[in-house]
């Protein structure tokens, strides 16, 4: 999860979720660099990559959120392509970026607490616990952290779905009016719609991610000891941020949808709840419902863990270099 990752160094979450993963690889490299140090370098470089995978990240919530209102269930099963070319057409090339700003704005704060927030959480258990073997230490930080990082981050995480959903009809002109109007339409409490549906899944979605990456990098090294860190990483965060994505992509699907109750003065559509609002999209559009653009999300691991690797990596040398002198 953006539940979809995602850094934590992917809400999304997602959202990728390889976020998290990123954030554990990056961790076991940062011991030269101060912790203001490692926040700025794991901030920017977690921005950076939503900016550079944007366009797929819009995509996904397109297509996640068909079938939700009439005019967006009238796309009926609507190709990648096809939806990327009526984006160009109707909207222009820019469009791809549409809500990217408020990302930007959620991620670096969120990038910074998960990251952050992995490494004090791990200490902490470790040191309580210290029966806890390593895998269930990352599981439990990596998911505590992901929920802490998301409940302080969350009213951005709703206005970026709510600028990324809107096609012809703008509702909302930016930022600030974003959070006006809701505010005013719906009340402080409507700035945490679909609260529950990320929390129920951030946690399971870092978690596995963690866990996931240190089993396969453990193995790896076992195996491939010479072989290079930064090709480890990559490699084995893009597999994690699969199996996280795979394992809770349902769960985020439905929070985007929770997210965009109310928008534009349109009424509920689930009304029943996290679990009736499964119960409703099962119903109405049966359970491949519930991955509805869940290729663009695997399209975005690879670029978007190896950006975040690559950017980090840059920015841990440059300021390692300016806090030498």
């Amino acid at each position: 999860m953006e539940a979809r990752v995602g850094m934590v160094m992917e809400g999304g979450q997602r959202t990728l979720n390889a976020d998290g993963v990123a954030a554990k690889f990056l961790a076991q490299n940062t011991h030269q660099l101060g912790t203001l140090h490692q926040l700025l370098a794991g901030g920017i470089a977690g921005a950076f990559s939503k900016t550079c995978t944007a366009p797929l990240a819009r995509l996904t919530i397109l297509f996640q959120v068909q079938g939700m209102h009439s005019e967006v269930a009238a796309l009926r099963n609507p190709s990648i392509w096809y939806e990327a070319s009526r984006i160009i057409n109707e909207e222009g090339f820019r469009a791809f970026w549409k809500g990217n700003m408020v990302t930007i704005a959620h991620r670096l704060p969120y990038s910074a607490v998960n990251f952050y927030a992995y490494e004090r959480y791990k200490n902490v258990i470790t040191g309580v616990l210290s029966i806890l073997a390593n895998p269930l230490v990352h599981f439990v930080g990596g998911g505590l952290a992901g929920i802490t990082a998301a409940s302080a981050t969350y009213p951005l995480d709703l206005v970026r779905t709510r600028l990324a959903a809107q096609r012809n009809t703008m509702y909302y002109r930016g930022i600030s009016h974003a959070f006006s109007t809701i505010c005013r339409d719906e009340g402080f409490l409507g700035l945490y719609k679909g609260l529950g549906a990320t929390l129920l899944g951030v946690g399971p979605s870092i978690a596995i991610s963690f866990s996931v990456y240190e089993w396969l990098r453990s193995v790896w090294q076992s195996q491939r000891p010479d072989d290079s860190t930064a090709v480890v990483g990559l490699a084995c965060g893009s597999l994690s941020g699969i199996a996280s994505s795979t394992a809770t992509f349902p769960l985020d699907l439905v929070r985007r949808r929770m997210q965009l109750e109310g928008a534009g003065g349109r009424a509920r559509v689930y009304n029943t709840g996290l679990f009736g609002a499964f119960g409703r999209i099962i119903q109405t559009e049966g359970v491949r419902g519930l991955y509805r653009g869940i290729l663009l999300e695997y399209y975005k691991v690879v670029p978007s863990v190896g950006i975040v690797f690559m950017t980090y990596e840059t920015l841990k040398m440059l300021l390692s270099g300016i806090s030498n002198y």
